[in-house]
């Protein structure tokens, strides 16, 4: 253990990542990075990382490109690519450069991949690679009167096969290369080839490494999450993406249209990134998805775990009057949730006085790590609409620490008498909370 990280921080670090252990175990990750990567320093501690998720019974396909490594042989002997509508042509002197390079590549994976060194991340592993003819291919063709020879697209995935080998815990490495039922091989994109093995497999997630911290903005924010729409837009919105984070992006986009759940932009420089995006809540990466990542709802029973351990703390503080759990499962039905990939990290409660036309807002807490995001004005607006459409009319909090988020946010000082007479006679003298309500 680092000497650095004491008793009770390393068992809360590894207590917060063994969720994801059991929800990633069985699971289809596809892994795509570019050939840059492979010639990188780094890129050996990336295959430990990708032999710990094998270890922990993730299922993994991994996609490679070779563009620097076909550079680098098209140069040597002279051969030049020719692009027409951002497309290579690849004739036969490119591509037997391809051939070559890809195959290069592909070996140097498996060696890595094989090690098994005492005293090293890869010690005992015995990891067993498959790689093969799991990509049938097709010519691009003639298109606007340009031959684009052997440069193709993927016709077909052959997921049977890729998951037998998965099914066995074998790691089955894709390569940017296709092949014909004519016996012809074709140059492909390595990122065709991993939307369609992401799609054809039903991949859980499909991880692009890539040059940079995920998507940013102009201003350098980095952009953690989006949904289809949104992602969509961030393409038309910015045109001059670098091409291969463009393509990696329209990637994810269309494999998540086409069911892949989730779908991540990762930043290959930053050592263990890849553990980084998938062991912590929020990531360091960008996150694209078709489901809701986080969102809000009425509460079942089912939450009351997690509300339970969100309210602790507080309760600790005296920040929040302690609930026990049979209250909380009694009184389910008046809480709000805000979730964030299966944690609750919010909640407040809602109890109507209709008689009197008055609502009370309780139990109104947000997880310390997701505070000042606006969560809790979120939550606020949900539960004063909620009022509304019961036809309440002033909302009341009883607080004793948070009188100023109140006041800012239109709440004013009231009195004891100024409450529902149940909850008159409820009140705790002794705690003394403040009385605020507002006007809806």
């Amino acid at each position: 253990m680092d000497p650095h990280l004491n008793s009770e921080t390393f068992v809360r670090w590894f207590r917060g990542f063994s969720p994801y252990i059991n929800a990633f175990r069985g699971r289809t990750f596809v892994i795509a990075f570019g050939g840059e990567l492979i010639a990188e320093e780094q890129f050996a501690t990336l295959v430990h990382d990708i032999a710990l998720l094998n270890s922990l019974g993730v299922k993994l396909v991994l996609v490679h490109g070779a563009r620097p490594q076909i550079e680098t042989r098209l140069n040597e002997r002279g051969v030049k690519f020719e692009y027409a509508n951002g497309l290579r042509i690849t004739d036969e002197a490119a591509l037997a450069c391809v051939k070559e390079a890809a195959g290069a590549v592909r070996v140097e994976i498996e060696a890595l991949l094989s090690m098994g060194l005492a005293n090293s991340p890869m010690a005992g592993a015995q990891i067993r690679v498959a790689s093969g003819n799991f990509v049938t291919a097709q010519p691009l063709g003639v298109r606007e009167g340009v031959d684009y020879q052997h440069t193709g697209e993927v016709r077909r995935i052959d997921a049977d096969a890729i998951t037998r080998l998965l099914n066995e815990g074998a790691i089955v490495l894709l390569s940017p290369l296709g092949y014909s039922p004519t016996g012809e091989v074709f140059n492909l994109s390595a990122e065709d080839v991993a939307t369609a093995a992401a799609i054809e497999l039903g991949a859980d997630k499909l991880l692009y490494l890539i040059d940079g911290a995920g998507l940013q903005l102009d201003d350098g924010t980095l952009v953690r999450q989006l949904n289809l729409g949104e992602a969509e837009s961030f393409l038309n919105e910015h045109p001059n993406l670098p091409a291969a984070i463009s393509r990696a992006l329209y990637s994810a986009l269309y494999a998540c249209d086409e069911g892949v759940n989730r779908a991540h932009l990762i930043d290959r420089h930053q050592d263990g990134s890849l553990l980084l995006e998938l062991f912590t809540r929020d990531g360091i990466g960008t996150l694209i998805s078709d489901d809701e990542y986080e969102g809000m709802g009425e509460a079942t029973i089912d939450d009351v775990g997690g509300i339970l351990e969100l309210l602790e703390p507080l309760e600790s503080e005296g920040i929040l009057v302690r609930r026990s759990r049979e209250r909380l499962e009694m009184e389910i039905d008046h809480f709000t949730v805000m979730e964030r990939d299966g944690m609750i990290i919010a909640c407040a409660a809602f109890y109507p006085f209709a008689e009197e036309g008055l609502g009370e807002l309780a139990c109104l807490a947000v997880h310390h790590e997701y505070r000042d995001e606006g969560r809790g004005d979120a939550l606020l607006d949900y539960i004063e609409e909620l009022a509304r459409e019961e036809g309440i009319r002033k909302l009341f909090v009883l607080t004793t620490h948070t009188a100023h988020w109140f006041l800012e946010r239109g709440f004013k000082l009231g009195e004891i008498k100024d409450l529902p007479l149940a909850k008159q006679e409820l009140y705790n003298y002794q705690r003394s909370s403040k009385v605020f309500i507002k006007e809806l």
